[in-house]
Order: structure tokens, then C-alpha cells, then sequence
């Protein structure tokens, strides 16, 4: 395939290099009804062709990668989102294990002992006056 593809684009190269040394005659070029200054021979024409198809071509390819570009960040975006989806559901799924857990220790524990934790596990700190 990128054998094709090189040989199909010396050919074009060869073939806009022969057009052009071949045209030698004189022409005018017009461009929204104005003439164009500094085109006086038909290779000038066909040169101006070649600038315009160039141009064009760079452009469609920047629409191309700029699309390409986009579908993969949004590909990229729908997985993230994914995984953020399924990470909440596993966090939610443990926190309701550990609930489950917990009042199943409170009801054997009994009632005459409490699990709840300290209200201050380190005591306040008295600030530092200088």
C-alpha cells in the first residue's frame, strides 16, 4: 500500500513537471473576475492549480486528524466515565458491607457496651504564646 501510494505520487510529480515545462504559451488567469498579476504563461496556471490543490489537500487532512482527534477523546471520556461509574458502584457495595458488618458487631456486642469511637481522640492543644 505505501508502495502504491509512492508511485502513484511520482507519478503525479512527473506528470505536473512535464505539464508545466510543455506549456509555455501565453494566459490569463481570473479570479473572482479580477486578473491575477504575475500570470502571463500557462505553467504559471497550472503552477497556481498546484499551490490551490496543495492547500486544499492540507486542509482536508487537518479536518481528517482534527475528527480522528475527537473521536478518540470522546472514546477516551466514555471509558473514563465507565470506570468512574463502576468504581462508585464498588465503593457503594463495600460501604454497605461494612454497615452490615458493623451492626452485626453492635448486636453481639450487646447492650452494655459501646462501639462508637471517641468523641476527641487527641485532646486540643493549648496555642503557643510567645
Amino acid at each position: 500500500m505505501i508502495f502504491m501510494g509512492l508511485f502513484i505520487a511520482g507519478a503525479a510529480i512527473a506528470a505536473g513537471i512535464g505539464a508545466a515545462l510543455a506549456n509555455d504559451a501565453a494566459a490569463q488567469l481570473f479570479v473572482f473576475g479580477e486578473p491575477v498579476p504575475g500570470v502571463t504563461t500557462l505553467w504559471h496556471v497550472f503552477l497556481a492549480g498546484v499551490i490551490v490543490a496543495t492547500v486544499f489537500i492540507a486542509g482536508l487532512t487537518l479536518a481528517v486528524f482534527g475528527t480522528y482527534r475527537y473521536v478518540r477523546t470522546k472514546r477516551e471520556l466514555r471509558y473514563l466515565r465507565e470506570e468512574h461509574e463502576e468504581s462508585i458502584t464498588a465503593l457503594e457495595m463495600e460501604k454497605r458491607h461494612l454497615e452490615r458488618e458493623l451492626a452485626r458487631i453492635r448486636r453481639e456486642s450487646g447492650p452494655g457496651h459501646s462501639l462508637s469511637p471517641p468523641s476527641h481522640p487527641h485532646p486540643p492543644q493549648q496555642p503557643v504564646v510567645q
